[in-house]
């Protein structure tokens, strides 16, 4: 069996003991199995890249090809660069600390459990696809379980919710489906067969007319479940309804399915499309940074606080794949693994007060620190690293967004990067703004007096998350290294 295809076939494995399971602590206790083994396989996989790639130099390694559908030369076609090495860890990390966060989920647990597994799979298997098609596949299971996900197990408005970010990501993916087959069917520009392989598609020379048409399909398609301005919407009601592990999902790694996507496919195979387009979505991922800074600010409810968050630091990544240059496109990547890690870590710390407290509006928070010193400091430092202060995975992130940014010396360009800026500015007011009224100052209700001490499952979920936050801020560069190195065939078409 080869090495990425157990990515798809362990979660399998674990959703099929999950169905014998009779109650929630055999669920659980399959559930942390099964998605430790895949943390290892995750951790495995990264040594295993670097063994790989001192003997072989090709763009893709571990790769396997199996034909699937004959008739329209559709394969199934894996492989992984270190992008997609960096981003199947932080999924399995992800997806690890979401089980111990949901340690008590007392309601359908196994339905629960099953339904968080099969996100999963879409998601790893979307990174390790070579195939077009085969990656729209996973793209859509990774999608669907939402639904269910918010439907049934969220709170609030839930079903409003959970049908809004249904139908704005499949409207996406209806968008998506469009420019996948308007790249296949310009995939014989030189004579050759039609094929969804990604490789093979970049060898082609595709019109500049169909790339014109098919890029901002192609980017939109991907771009709207990276929260894109202004098709953001679906997101914070989506991240404020959901359970805790299922935000943890959503926001740390689902979100990220979009920036890969515009890199992988829109940019790399649609390269005169990007630089034609490029503009109109700086455009949009500028006002997204800002709006989603300034509406954090706003917000009192700590879930959209966040969510709001979001929408602004993945905007950056947008911003910096738009900025067609190898610095901004490491930055973006090192974004996205930043934010996913900050965000899940956020997301669990936010359950845990909601679930002593029962409220998650911050002005009636106040003096947590003394009751619960540890989810208060992993608060602030959290929140520290969120708005890029060094030592930290976003400080690593940001320098490279903003350093590759300013190599434009178009006056647009810059002025555009001056606005993303400006944004570390908005982003210290709101963090600060929440640590201050809702860990500082005097306790507000003396019922917090009596809140329930952390948990070993629910600091290990924490610890879990928290470790690369610093790792990486520490010592980026055996991650940014191996990042640039895959980079190099990217973005050779764009320069």
């Amino acid at each position: 069996m080869d090495i990425l295809s157990l990515f798809i076939i362990v979660p399998i494995i674990t959703i099929l003991v999950l169905v014998f399971t009779k109650n929630l602590k055999q669920a659980r206790v399959v559930s942390m199995i099964g998605s430790a083994v895949q943390l290892v396989m995750a951790v495995n996989l990264v040594f295993a890249y670097f063994k790989e790639r001192a003997v072989n130099d090709s763009i893709m390694v571990f790769t396997k090809d199996v034909v699937w559908f004959e008739q329209f030369n559709i394969h199934y076609n894996i492989g992984v660069d270190g992008i997609s090495v960096a981003l199947l860890l932080l999924t399995a990390i992800v997806v690890l600390a979401g089980v111990f966060i949901s340690w008590k989920m007392y309601d359908l647990p196994k339905e629960f459990f099953i339904s968080l597994i099969v996100l999963s799979v879409g998601v790893y298997g979307f990174f390790i696809s070579i195939d077009l098609f085969t990656m729209f596949v996973f793209f859509e299971i990774a999608v669907i379980p939402m639904y269910l996900l918010i439907g049934i197990w969220g709170s609030g408005p839930k079903e409003y919710s959970a049908m809004k970010l249904t139908l704005m990501l499949m409207g996406a993916s209806a968008v998506l489906l469009v420019g996948i087959l308007g790249i296949y069917f310009n995939s014989d520009a030189d004579g050759g067969a039609l094929t969804f392989n990604i490789l093979e598609i970049a060898q082609v020379n595709i019109p500049f007319e169909a790339q014109k048409l098919f890029f901002p399909l192609t980017f939109i398609g991907f771009a709207v479940i990276g929260a894109l301005f202004p098709f953001h919407t679906w997101s914070p009601d989506g991240h404020a309804s959901a359970p805790t592990a299922v935000s943890m999902l959503h926001a740390g790694v689902l979100m990220k399915l979009g920036g890969y996507g515009v890199f992988r496919v829109a940019m790399y195979l649609l390269p005169l499309g990007a630089i034609d387009w490029s503009w109109v979505f700086i455009i949009l991922s500028v006002i997204g940074v800002v709006y989603g800074a300034l509406s954090a600010i706003r917000q009192t409810d700590l879930k959209y606080i966040n969510a709001y968050s979001s929408v602004s630091h993945l905007g950056l990544v947008l911003f910096a794949l738009l900025m067609l240059n190898k610095t901004a496109w490491n930055g973006a990547i090192l974004q996205s693994l930043s934010h996913g890690f900050m965000t899940a870590l956020f997301f669990a710390l936010i359950g845990m007060i909601y679930g002593r407290t029962h409220t998650r509006d911050i002005g009636k928070l106040g003096g947590l620190l003394k009751v619960i010193p540890f989810i208060s400091v992993i608060y602030v430092i959290a929140g520290l690293a969120s708005l890029g202060l060094p030592g930290f995975s976003g400080f690593v992130a940001e320098m490279n967004i903003f350093v590759g940014a300013f190599q434009q010396e178009d006056t647009f360009m810059r002025v555009a990067t001056i606005l993303s800026i400006s944004v570390i500015v908005i982003t210290a007011v709101y963090i600060l703004r929440v640590v201050g009224i809702m860990l500082m100052g005097p306790i507000k209700n003396d019922s917090y007096l009596k809140l329930e001490k952390v948990t070993w499952y629910e600091r290990f979920g924490i610890l879990l998350l928290l470790i690369p936050i610093v790792g990486i801020g520490v010592a980026p560069l055996w991650l940014s290294d191996m990042i640039l190195e895959s980079l190099d065939p990217f973005i050779k078409g764009l320069l």
